[in-house]
Order: C-alpha cells, then sequence, then structure tokens
C-alpha cells in the first residue's frame, strides 16, 4: 500500500496487489472499461469534478485490468482495496504539492470508491455485524468531509491561509486511511472465518481442495493476511486435513499454504500449538509419501527454522524432533530428483545448523559432507546459485567441528570451495547477484575456519587458493563491489598466511596480511577501477 502523511494504521496493513496488471487508457474508455464497478458513483465522479488535466496521474489511472475476467468477491474487494490504498497515496502527494484542485477532485474519486466498496461487499457478504457497520458510517461521514474540506479550499486564494488549512486536511486524511484500514481488516477476518470454517468442517475432497486453494492465494497478498489467517485458525485447520488419509492428494499445497502462513510468527506460535512439528516429522520420514509432499514438508521447515525469525529459537519441540527431520531431510537430498526438491531440504538444513550446533554433529555422522559434495557435481539437483548458497552455509556450520577438515580433504571439498570463489551471476537479477555474493562469502568464511588445520590450509595453498583470494581483494569487479566478500576473503588470506606467507607475493603481504584488516579493507574497498 502507498504511504501518505501521518496515516501509519493504514501502512501497517499494506495490500500488495499482486496479479493487478495495470493499464493506461484516456478517460472515457478507462470509465467504460471500469462502469461494471463504478455505476452510478463513477458517474457523478466523471460528471462532477473529473477535470481534463494534463497532469501524469491524470492520464494513467489504476484500474483493475479487464482481462482477468469474473472473480469471486473477495479478489473484487482485495482489488477495490487496493485502488482506494492508491488514491490515499495520490491524495497525500497532492497535498504535499499544495495541488488543491487535484487533491479535492481525487477527494471525490476516493469517496465513489469507497462508497462502491461498502456497497459491492454489502451485496456479497453473509451480513454485517455492529462493528463493521459503524466503521462504514465512520469511514463515509470522513470521505464527505475530505470532500468538503477540499472543495472550500477551491475558493480560497489567500496562501496563507491555504496553508493554515493544510493541517485540517492532512488530518482527515489520515482518519479516513485508519477507518478504511480497519473496515477492511473487519472485513477480511470475516472472509477467512469463513474459509477456515469450511476447511475445518469439510469431508469433501473437492471442497477441501479449492477452499484451501483460496486460503493459499490469500498468503500471496502478504504477512497482514497472514496474520488474520493464523489468528483465525488457519494452522489448526491446515494441519487436520494433513493428518487425514484421505486427503493426501492435497498435503502438497496444504504444506504450501502452511509455509507461507508461518512467514509471521503468529503461523508459527499456532504450529507449535497443534504439534506441527510432530506431524511435519511423521512425514518427511514417511517413505509412503510422495517426493512432493516431503519436498513441501521440508519448505514448512525451512521456514520456521528461517534464522530471520527470532521466534524460532524457542521451539522446544523442534529439539524433540531434530534427529528425525535431519536424517529425513539428507536423504531427500540424496534421492531428490529435482533441483526444486533438493533446493528446499538444503534450505531446510541449512537454517537448522543455525538454529543448533547439535544439527551440524548429525550431519557429519550422516556423511552428510560427502552427499553434499557429490550432489555439486549433478547439474540436475544443484544448478543455481541460490542451491549452492544453501550448500556452503551448511558446509560452513559444518566447519567448526575439527573433525569436519578430514572430511572436506577426503570428499575434494577444496576444490568445491575454489570454485565457489568464482561464482559468477548468468542473468544479472539483483536476487541472483546477492546469492552469488553470499557463495563467495560463505565459502571464504568455510575456507578460513578450515585452515586451522595445517594440513587443510597447506592443500588450499597447493590448490592456487591464494592468488583467488588476492584477486577477489582487489579487483571489486570480480566480488560484485561486496564488502562483506571482502572481510572474508582478506580473514582468509590471513589465516592462509600464517601457515605459508610464502605462498603471497610481498606487496600483497605487506598491504593485505600486514597491517591491520580495518587498514586493508579500506584500502580495497576505496580501490577505484582505471580505465585506459
Amino acid at each position: 500500500m502507498m504511504a501518505f502523511p501521518g496515516v501509519s494504521h493504514l501502512d501497517s496493513f499494506p495490500l500488495q496487489g499482486q496479479g493487478l496488471p495495470l493499464i493506461q487508457v484516456d478517460s472515457v474508455q478507462r470509465w467504460m472499461e471500469d462502469l461494471k464497478l463504478m455505476t452510478d458513483c463513477e458517474c457523478m465522479c466523471i460528471l462532477q469534478s473529473k477535470p481534463i488535466s494534463l497532469e501524469d496521474d491524470a492520464q494513467s489511472e489504476l484500474i483493475p485490468s479487464s482481462q482477468h475476467g469474473p472473480c469471486d468477491h473477495l479478489q473484487l474487494l482485495l482489488k477495490r482495496a487496493w485502488i482506494i490504498s492508491t488514491e490515499l497515496g495520490r491524495i497525500g502527494q497532492k497535498l504535499d504539492r499544495e495541488r488543491w484542485g487535484r487533491v479535492h477532485s481525487l477527494s471525490v474519486r476516493l469517496t465513489c470508491h469507497a462508497r462502491s466498496m461498502i456497497s459491492e461487499y454489502s451485496i456479497f457478504s453473509r451480513g454485517t455485524s455492529e462493528e463493521m457497520e459503524q466503521f462504514q458510517k465512520l469511514l463515509m461521514e470522513k470521505c464527505s468531509e475530505l470532500t468538503a474540506v477540499t472543495e472550500r479550499c477551491l475558493h480560497i486564494d489567500e496562501e496563507q491561509v491555504l496553508k493554515s488549512m493544510k493541517p485540517c486536511v492532512s488530518e482527515t486524511l489520515s482518519a479516513v486511511g485508519r477507518y478504511f484500514s480497519q473496515l477492511l481488516e473487519l472485513a477480511l477476518t470475516q472472509e477467512i472465518q469463513v474459509l477456515v470454517r469450511k476447511i475445518d468442517s469439510s469431508d469433501n475432497l473437492y471442497t477441501a481442495e479449492a477452499t484451501t486453494g483460496n486460503l493459499f492465494s490469500l498468503t500471496q497478498e502478504g504477512a497482514p493476511l497472514c496474520r488474520i489467517i493464523a489468528k483465525e485458525g488457519g494452522v489448526v485447520a491446515l494441519f487436520k486435513i494433513c493428518r487425514q488419509d484421505c486427503f493426501r492428494c492435497l498435503y502438497p499445497q496444504t504444506l504450501r499454504t502452511l509455509a507461507s502462513i508461518c512467514c509471521v510468527e503468529e503461523g508459527i506460535h499456532q504450529l507449535e500449538k497443534v504439534d506441527g512439528i510432530l506431524c511435519l516429522a511423521d512425514i518427511l520420514t514417511d517413505s509412503s509419501h510422495s517426493e512432493a509432499t516431503r519436498a513441501e514438508a521440508a519448505a514448512v521447515v525451512a521456514q520456521i527454522t528461517s534464522p530471520h525469525l527470532p521466534v524460532t529459537q524457542h521451539l522446544s519441540s523442534f529439539l524433540e524432533n531434530m534427529e528425525e527431520i535431519v536424517t529425513a531431510l539428507i536423504k531427500l537430498c540424496q534421492e531428490a530428483s529435482s533441483g526444486e526438491v533438493f533446493l528446499l531440504a538444503s534450505a531446510a538444513l541449512a537454517n537448522i545448523t543455525f538454529f543448533d550446533t547439535m544439527a551440524c554433529e548429525m550431519l557429519l555422522q550422516l556423511n552428510a559432507m560427502r552427499i553434499l559434495l557429490e550432489a555439486c557435481a549433478d547439474r540436475q539437483r544443484v544448478d543455481t546459485p541460490y542451491t549452492r548458497d544453501q550448500i556452503v552455509t551448511i558446509l560452513a556450520n559444518m566447519s567448526v567441528l575439527e573433525q569436519c577438515a578430514s572430511d572436506i580433504i577426503q570428499e575434494d571439498g577444496l576444490q568445491l570451495l575454489m570454485g565457489m570463489l568464482s561464482e559468477k551471476p548468468l542473468s544479472g537479477s539483483p536476487a541472483e547477484v546477492a546469492a552469488c555474493e553470499r557463495v563467495q562469502q560463505k565459502a571464504a568464511v568455510t575456507l578460513t575456519r578450515l585452515s586451522r588445520d595445517p594440513d587443510v590450509a597447506r592443500e588450499a595453498i597447493r590448490l592456487g587458493c591464494m592468488p583467488r583470494l588476492t584477486e577477489l581483494c582487489w579487483v571489486p569487479a570480480e566480488r560484485n563491489n561486496s564488502d562483506s566478500v571482502l572481510v572474508a576473503c582478506l580473514a582468509a588470506l590471513r589465516t592462509l598466511a600464517a601457515v605459508c606467507p610464502e605462498g603471497l607475493q610481498d606487496t600483497d603481504f605487506q598491504q593485505l596480511v600486514k597491517p591491520r584488516l580495518v587498514d586493508s579493507f579500506l584500502l580495497c574497498a576505496n580501490m577505484e577501477e582505471s580505465f585506459v
């Protein structure tokens, strides 16, 4: 949702508007396209207050594309809400620039959209609560107030008077935003409650499939809707499906929905309450389940153990089932038939190694080093920097164990790490570039940790690690100008140089190893490429 001044509550409830392609049309065509939604309200807006304007926003109003065809009332509500949030943002922008004519015309248009949203929802809803009716009334009152006050501003010529009225308009606009956000949350909560009840009471495969699909679509609209779903019992209802054999064919879709809901802390709390981790462990360890089902279960594990979510550190039931889960995940990596399955399983393992150090010891006993390094040679399983990022994360966390060094040498792991230091993006997309940087950084970190063992350090030097590390330090383009990669490479160089200083040229030693780390960092970070 677009932000505008003074509306903090609205900002806390963003609607991303996925799946809403925008089209640019002229005034008449736009009105004809949107006539089904606007009805009389839009006619009023066109006739009374929509000027013929040369401003950019008048030529590119955001409307739902008609290419989508019919949609259910919940999607219609989300589309209408997205339009309203966009109009709110526009009004805020015009208000900042004191374009009073546009502020008023947009306010009238906003009122039309708000009235249409309420009218449409009243037709499709199963009755509105007293609280919802109250917010509907408050929203329309504030919209009318906003329209009235902005109309008064049109007839004022004195600049000082207009400036004095600006806080009043801003306050009214903020109130409209708050009431709109609260009304939308109430409406979405009511609709989600209906979906959850259908899932919870469903004994029909097709009904359960359709309702779960609808719930998954809602999770893609952003974290606020995931919080509502978790609060209204969505996690409980979905795990009920995952515990019934008659719904086995729905497990992948259901688990995918659970993974989406668990991107918020509220979802993870609900999962813990219903013994969801035990259910996930049962699915992962049951070979009778399809690979797709176990992969989606791995995705849920990856989500709930994400190091970015502080709540994961308090999953006591996870520790109780960790050995079974880790064993099942490494087996899934070994048997994965595709890169996607391997990515999901390895991502879960990578997160678990952050979750508890015991997991690294378990992986070592399960010959995970060999399994992961062998997988790197299989292009069918490991074919993207995102997957290599998961593998090198596991290796980096396992490298804190002393016994890991011998396994690395035995399985030719140092050669793999050398290759990872040269990871390059193929597409140039920001996400892929960032993944390549993480691979380089973690490969250097792993080398640093392993090189505490003199045998590993000498083998790394023999394989030519030091020239590559030096290149990454001196040539910013080789590390995508990443400071984190630079720090990791400087640390690796210093560890290797402590074992074999003659492996470095004297100038490199004097500039990259001998000074303080921060001085070497500043020297390399400030390098400017010379163009001849």
